[in-house]
């Protein structure tokens, strides 16, 4: 600081103010400062500015799922990605950590906070009757809740995704291929996004009058893909079309239809909700809605630092995710009308 001062002509506490980005010099002198500071290759030293009480320099990740499950799902692998490119521009540490259920995760919420450990938190897997959002306001903690949120909370930030649209796209047009009886292999019933994603399928099955139109939950495995997969194609009325909300239940699935001496596409279609390699690793290829899940973690961490340097809470949406039409879906024709 020393240094500083005396290349740019000010006093120490003028530097100290104009670093520190607070008031009290000109901003003739903020940038003449940062310039010298820049020249001589200062950085902010995070450790100092804990202990000065300045902040953590720290922000927080909880993730309330299954270990088993979070291993083999590449969008979170990649949206971490994406949060972690932010940080680590501006020199923030990522505290994260695996519990088994919302309740432990608010436990970890108020500790983090009350050990001053972290400046803020990123929210994921929002819930349908959701805990955390009252607590982050009781705690006045800044938050941002990737996914979105029911109601506006004056500390919190959203980054949310169109479920409900991007449902009505993939019904749309299996629809468009003549296809009635889909089956939706969903996620975990609690969350959220699984919530859009049933309605809006119910609600574009009522529009078009498709009667043989339904969801089934689970808990993203392949295991579980696998299982529910056998079962509905064993049924009655057997779908001619399935949508799976994650691409390990989707390849799962393909294997299933293939060892039950079905054909994909030729008598039953696959949708994958997320699109990875793994969808382009099968035979026959998946159709999959592609968005970006690092250009997600990246919107989702510097709506975070905005809300750490001052700003208000916000509410973002990403665009409506690309349908990739690839060689698992077909109109429907043969034995399976």
């Amino acid at each position: 600081m020393k240094d500083i001062a005396q290349r740019a002509g000010v006093s120490e506490s003028a530097v100290s103010f104009a670093l520190n980005d607070r008031p009290g010099v000109s901003e003739i002198t903020r940038d003449r400062v940062r310039r010298v500071a820049a020249q001589l290759g200062w950085r902010p030293s995070t450790a100092a500015r804990a202990l000065s009480g300045e902040g953590a320099a720290t922000v927080g990740l909880v993730v309330a799922r299954p270990a088993t499950t979070l291993g083999v799902d590449s969008f979170f692998l990649q949206l971490i990605s994406g949060i972690q490119e932010v940080l680590a521009e501006r020199q923030l540490g990522l505290l994260f950590q695996m519990v088994d259920d919302v309740t432990a995760e608010c436990a970890v919420h108020r500790r983090w906070w009350a050990e001053h450990r972290v400046d803020g938190v990123l929210v994921v897997d929002p819930r349908t009757d959701d805990p955390r959002p009252a607590l982050l306001d009781e705690l006045g903690l800044p938050g941002v809740v990737i996914g979105g949120l029911p109601d506006r909370h004056p500390n919190l930030s959203e980054v949310r995704a169109d479920d409900t649209g991007a449902m009505a796209h993939v019904v749309g047009r299996l629809h468009e291929l003549g296809h009635h009886r889909i089956v939706h292999i969903a996620g975990l019933p609690s969350l959220a996004h699984t919530d859009r994603r049933i309605r809006s399928l119910r609600d574009e099955a009522e529009r078009r009058g498709l009667t043989g139109v339904r969801s089934v939950t689970t808990d993203y495995s392949d295991t579980e893909g696998a299982a529910v997969t056998r079962r509905v194609l064993a049924s009655k009325a057997a779908p001619t079309a399935l949508v799976y909300d994650n691409d390990v239940m989707a390849a799962a699935g393909a294997a299933v239809v293939a060892g039950l001496g079905l054909a994909v596409p030729a008598d039953v279609s696959i949708v994958s909700w997320e699109d990875s390699v793994l969808c382009r690793m099968v035979h026959p290829y998946l159709t999959a809605l592609s968005r970006d899940p690092v250009a997600f973690g990246r919107i989702a961490a510097k709506e975070l630092t905005a809300l750490l340097d001052g700003g208000t809470a916000r509410s973002v949406q990403v665009p409506l995710p690309e349908l990739i039409e690839r060689e698992s879906t077909a109109p429907v024709h043969g034995s399976r009308p």
